[in-house]
């Protein structure tokens, strides 16, 4: 497995909402600049979910198997450095949105369908690269993005030098739309605007992205807020 990405250090495996753990990983981005990353894991009966995955230590990978079998891994954007050595660690099923592969090439499902029994895919229509969303209907629906959404609350697993970054770059509000990201994935002359506003028709309370923390209970009026504050 040394070709794989190398362990970065993370914190525990939480419970969220009902079946619904995260973990909050890191990468360095460059000397001296490490930011966080979350790691999605979804309980359906015995069977787990990784959305985001991350690379977690043996006594991180032992808490994990004590919730179930890893059975699926998803890629939903552009988080998938670690998705190699998990799928090989764990043996388990990929799915990645149309136009994404992980970094090896490795063979995977298409983003269809959700292999959740009680989740629902969102897809990015006006993005000029592949992006998708997870809607798990449970504890009023929770949902999961990766970089289009993050709820940056604290900088808690950021480095010295990334704390002035992330707050100088505007990473540092609630539901937020990621800055850099927004910039990425919107064609020249257009908007992200009727992508969010479909976003807003889905049914949910709460909200957990590839950065930033949980958003219990507010994140649809967070989102809202937001996009009002982005695109007006």
């Amino acid at each position: 497995m040394s070709n794989f990405a190398p362990l970065e250090p993370h914190g525990p495996l939480q419970e969220v909402w009902d079946g619904v753990f995260w973990v909050r990983g890191s990468v360095r981005m460059g000397p001296g600049m490490r930011i966080p990353r979350n790691m999605i894991v979804v309980r359906d009966g015995t069977d787990l979910t990784l959305v985001n995955s991350v690379r977690l230590s043996e006594d991180g990978e032992a808490a994990l198997e004590k919730l179930g079998t890893v059975e699926h891994i998803v890629r939903i954007g552009i988080h998938g450095m670690d998705d190699p050595y998990n799928l090989e660690r764990f043996g388990a099923t990929y799915w990645a949105t149309e136009g994404l592969i992980d970094e090896s090439g490795a063979a995977h499902q298409k983003l269809a369908d959700v292999p959740i029994s009680d989740g629902q895919l969102f897809s990015f229509r006006d993005t000029v690269k592949p992006e998708a969303a997870l809607l798990i209907e449970r504890d009023g629906g929770v949902l999961v993005t990766c970089d289009s959404v993050q709820n940056w609350m604290n900088q808690e697993g950021c480095s010295f030098l990334a704390r002035g970054l992330t707050r100088a770059m505007g990473f540092m509000h609630p539901m937020n739309i990621g800055p850099p990201w927004r910039k990425l994935m919107t064609a020249k002359g257009g908007s992200l605007r009727g992508d969010f506003d479909r976003m807003l028709a889905l049914p949910f309370e709460h909200a957990i992205g590839g950065h930033g923390d949980p958003a219990k209970g507010d994140a649809k009026a967070g989102l809202e807020a937001t996009v009002s504050r982005v695109f007006d």
